[in-house]
């Protein structure tokens, strides 16, 4: 099912085993003192209560707001950053496996991923990700267009939106060529391996970057009963492939990274400026003659800024690989009903493109 799973482990939050100096913080201390100085550089430790923690990261979004009240979408990503820099800073204890203050979450990636330390320090907010992870992990996605439900392996992205989901299973569901092999180009949470699937895809050879992607969909397609027709592979791109195939799908990162990439969820939201090119020449190579590359877009960064390119238009005009065959969009529902969406994404769309060989004239 996998060429390389024995040897992958999985990406997780760095700790810290040895000793540091900081401010131990409780409940009735001055916390605008406490963020001032976490702000400079202190480390600080959440003692006595979970919520002490919460507590702290509260003032801090208070402080960092009135510094950062540019609303742009730029502004708003350097908030981000000076956010995520100093709340890092803000640390809790972990003893034999549990979360070492009161009245805290049970957060099961904390024994799985760390079976070897029995005592450390983690940041908070890595904390936070990982209590939200665990109960998606435990409650489960339901995923409509497949009928069932996922459950997401820590630092892997899934979807809270499905409309992209919709447009791919309109295109299958009309697709009539050939189902023996197909390529799933970052495999993510597996959803679209599992579209091709229930589609009559016989064999799907699925890749990712990430290396918790690829654990996560091993797992998962074990528990649906898919995992007889998936080939995993922890690679970039197309990695050691060495077939052509009748469908190759890709659902790449939908905006163009101005700053430098972390492994995992980070580059399942941005791409990098050679990414687009490398897989173009690379699927010319793995696409049958008479096959189809499914690429699922958006026009978001066009929205967010107006100068920026949009790569699948940018290959189809400036190299003599593929034709367009199909072109779909469809405007993008809010996450949540409550959700007003007052910025760049209110005029969001997502697009399946697919394309074919170039016919020689």
């Amino acid at each position: 099912m996998a060429t390389n799973l024995q040897s992958i482990k999985a990406d997780r939050p760095n700790i810290i085993t040895s000793q540091i100096e900081g401010i131990k913080f409780y409940r009735r201390m001055d916390t605008q003192s406490v963020v001032a100085q976490m702000i400079a550089g202190k480390y600080v430790f959440v003692e006595e209560y979970y919520s002490n923690g919460l507590q702290v990261l509260a003032e801090l979004k208070k402080n960092l707001s009135e510094k950062f009240n540019d609303k742009s979408f730029q502004g708003q990503r350097d908030y981000r950053t000076a956010f995520r820099k100093a709340s890092h800073r803000l640390l809790i204890k972990v003893k034999d496996n549990k979360l070492d203050v009161k009245k805290a979450p049970n957060i099961g990636w904390l024994e799985s991923l760390y079976p070897e330390v029995t005592e450390f320090y983690i940041s908070f907010p890595e904390v936070q990700g990982m209590n939200s992870s665990w109960q998606w992990h435990e409650k489960g996605l339901e995923i409509k267009t497949l009928n069932l439900n996922i459950h997401p392996y820590y630092g892997t992205y899934f979807p809270t939106r499905f409309d992209h989901l919709k447009l791919f299973d309109k295109w299958l569901k009309k697709y009539d060529g050939p189902k023996d092999n197909a390529i799933d180009i970052g495999v993510g949470s597996g959803i679209l391996t599992y579209q091709l699937i229930q589609n009559g895809f016989e064999n799907v050879y699925a890749t990712d970057t990430n290396k918790n992607a690829i654990i996560g969909v091993y797992k998962d397609s074990r528990r649906l009963n898919f995992q007889k027709k998936i080939t995993l592979n922890h690679c970039d791109l197309f990695g050691d492939f060495d077939r052509k195939v009748d469908v190759i799908v890709f659902n790449p990162p939908w905006l163009l990274a101005k700053h430098n990439l972390e492994e995992g969820i980070d580059k399942a939201m941005y791409y990098e400026k050679d990414l687009f090119p490398r897989f173009f020449e690379e699927a010319k190579k793995y696409l049958k003659e008479d096959g189809k590359l499914v690429l699922i877009f958006s026009n978001l960064a066009q929205e967010v800024d107006n100068q920026s390119t949009h790569p699948i238009i940018e290959e189809l005009q400036k190299n003599n690989r593929f034709r367009k065959d199909l072109h779909l969009r469809r405007e993008v529902r809010a996450s949540s009903r409550r959700t007003q969406r007052t910025d760049s994404r209110e005029t969001e769309k997502v697009e399946l493109w697919v394309l074919a060989h170039k016919k020689e004239k």
